[in-house]
């Protein structure tokens, strides 16, 4: 019981609260985990095609041609990871709409340079996340595990690239 009181009163207040902390955020950013095999690299990979990502989806029957959370039938929703790459066509139109507009509108009632160029970076900021999230509703990205299948890309790519100037 004596070393019991000893040990608590060591940390105090201040130590238990601080491993509650470090607790707290290593449970938060438990996902940057997967991601030390692709980052802080000393060369980067080199970039791929569409070519290397339709070979990607031919090949991986998980990330391919997967049925989401729910769905019965093969043909009812595309490959997740060709899904994923068309998404980001919605975020750059987005963002150029959003951008366009919202400069133009800054130009056209303040005629202000530093004012323009600040709108129309809030405007494609924003249009950029609305755009992201029509991607995410119209193509129901909210179903399949986007993380997964990009990381299983970026494995299956380093394997085939790195792979092959080591043998």
């Amino acid at each position: 019981m004596a070393e019991e009181s000893s040990d608590s009163s060591q940390g105090g207040f201040l130590g238990k609260h601080y491993e509650e902390v470090k607790g707290h955020w290593r449970r938060n950013l438990a996902f940057l985990d997967y991601y030390k095999k692709t980052l802080g690299r000393a060369e980067p990979l080199p970039k791929w095609t569409d070519a290397d990502v339709e070979e990607f989806i031919a090949s991986d029957l998980v990330y391919g041609p997967q049925v989401p959370y729910g769905v019965l039938e093969w043909t009812s929703f595309p490959f997740q990871l060709k899904a994923l790459r068309e998404s980001r066509k919605y975020a750059i139109v987005g963002a150029l709409l959003g951008a366009a507009h919202l400069g133009g509108v800054s130009w056209k009632y303040s005629k202000s340079p530093h004012g323009f160029v600040l709108a129309t970076g809030f405007g494609a900021l924003c249009g950029g996340v609305l755009g992201s999230e029509v991607a995410e509703h119209w193509k129901q990205l909210y179903k399949i595990d986007k993380q997964g299948a990009n990381l299983r890309f970026l494995y299956w790519w380093e394997d085939k690239t790195v792979g092959n100037r080591r043998n």
